[in-house]
């Protein structure tokens, strides 16, 4: 049963839409303000609508969240918007430069999240935060290899001699660390492992760059400090990757450790899309072990056993600065506190799994695949809140909790990322119906 949190919706909600039903309803959430990307100075957005002194740390940029956010504008038709916020995020890159080659010539250890490149920074003064984080996120470097590149094949982004240095670092990190084995905290930031969707992030941007390495934008060949990115170089990375990806898939991490080992993680929906680096029968496994393992009544969970925003999340943890705190180094204080079956339901997943049935369906014309496009569609458009919320009607949280025994939104609402893979999710519907 479709679980809709504001009835003005469903007088624009259809099981089977029409190309002016859905223009209707997407120029009915932008009047509403559904849409409403803040931006700083710097192009960048943060990652939640929060005041800038926020406890909770949300009104700090995010590469990953920032990477998913210009996807959307360049669904959106707005590539420029897209430019905006890939030269702000190669900006900042650029300043770990010192940080990338202290790794490259061995004079600083990887294995310290620290020493890695920052990837949660002050947008605002386009600086890093001077606090311990979990840096080791391999999929960010991913991320905004994949979206930087595409901005470039696309001419739109230009290709100057800063974003092609930034670019040449972020491939030879992940060559230095092995990023097909890597453990890194990924996607959640929690404890580190070896886990595919980091791999296929990664993957993802080094193949897109591969594809510029086979356009005439290339000119020379990247280098950083003493190190070309040679073209046969980049395309070992890819392989490696690749080879990697199609034995673990679709588990996330087969390490036999239990605090490790994981099968169902929702962050492997990504790489269907927007990613498109995993598609055919790989994918279909990926979509069944998500939906059977951890589709809920309203959202999609991150993974079993996620205790961030578990039930009564706020009267467990009473501080707003510690609970988004970095729990990589120890989850077992928070996972104490989760009750089976009591996860989050998040709200970022849906419209991606809209979206990827979008994509086959280009290809299929298959009236199934439309129809679970349309419901996942449909589930997306759920998740917008009341209008007697305390955030505002229509708009866009981060997940759903459990909060006295009911489902309320987090604090984290209206949440950027969420706005952006929604917005993807109604022009993907438009491309089908078109």
């Amino acid at each position: 049963m479709l679980r809709i949190y504001n009835p003005r919706l469903l007088d624009y909600l259809r099981y089977q839409y029409t190309l002016d039903d859905v223009r209707r309803l997407t120029a009915f959430l932008r009047e509403a303000g559904t849409f409403h990307f803040p931006a700083l100075a710097s192009g960048l957005h943060p990652a939640a609508h929060v005041s800038h002194d926020d406890p909770s740390g949300y009104a700090s940029i995010w590469v990953r969240d920032n990477a998913h956010v210009a996807h959307a504008h360049l669904i959106d038709g707005r590539p420029e918007a897209a430019a905006a916020v890939v030269s702000g995020l190669a900006k900042f890159l650029a300043t770990q430069r010192k940080r990338i080659q202290a790794v490259l010539d061995g004079e600083n250890d990887a294995s310290d999240p620290m020493h890695r490149p920052h990837i949660r920074f002050d947008g605002h003064k386009v600086a890093e935060i001077d606090e311990r984080w979990a840096h080791a996120q391999n999929d960010a470097l991913g991320y905004f290899l994949w979206i930087a590149s595409k901005l470039v094949a696309q001419k739109a982004l230009p290709f100057d001699a800063t974003l092609r240095e930034v670019l040449a670092g972020m491939a030879l990190f992940l060559e230095k660390i092995e990023y097909w084995t890597d453990e890194d905290s990924g996607h959640w930031e929690e404890t580190r492992k070896q886990s595919s969707s980091s791999i296929g992030t990664a993957l993802a941007g080094l193949t897109a760059l591969e594809a510029v390495y086979d356009s005439p934008l290339l000119g020379d060949e990247p280098a950083f400090g003493k190190q070309t990115l040679t073209h046969t170089r980049l395309r070992k990375l890819v392989e490696r990757g690749r080879e990697t990806l199609l034995e673990t898939l679709p588990h996330e991490c087969a390490n036999p450790d239990p605090t490790k080992r994981r099968e169902a993680d929702a962050a492997l929906l990504f790489l269907i899309y927007p990613l498109e680096i995993v598609d055919g029968a790989a994918a279909d496994k990926i979509i069944d072990l998500v939906v059977r393992d951890l589709r809920g009544d309203i959202g999609i969970r991150r993974y079993r056993g996620d205790s961030y925003w578990c039930a009564d999340y706020k009267t467990k943890i009473s501080s707003a600065e510690a609970r988004s705190a970095d729990y990589s180094e120890d989850l077992s204080g928070r996972d104490a506190l989760l009750r089976e079956g009591e996860e989050a339901q998040w709200c970022i997943f849906d419209p991606m799994l809209s979206a990827a049935y979008g994509r086959r369906y280009e290809q299929s014309r298959s009236a199934a695949d439309l129809k679970l496009q349309t419901e996942y569609l449909n589930r997306s458009l759920g998740h917008l809140t009341s209008d007697d919320s305390r955030f505002g009607g229509l708009r866009c949280p981060e997940s759903y909790y459990l909060e006295n025994g009911s489902y309320v939104p987090v604090d984290q609402t209206p949440l950027l990322w969420t706005q952006g893979n929604l917005l993807t999710a109604l022009r993907m519907m438009e491309q089908s119906l078109a």
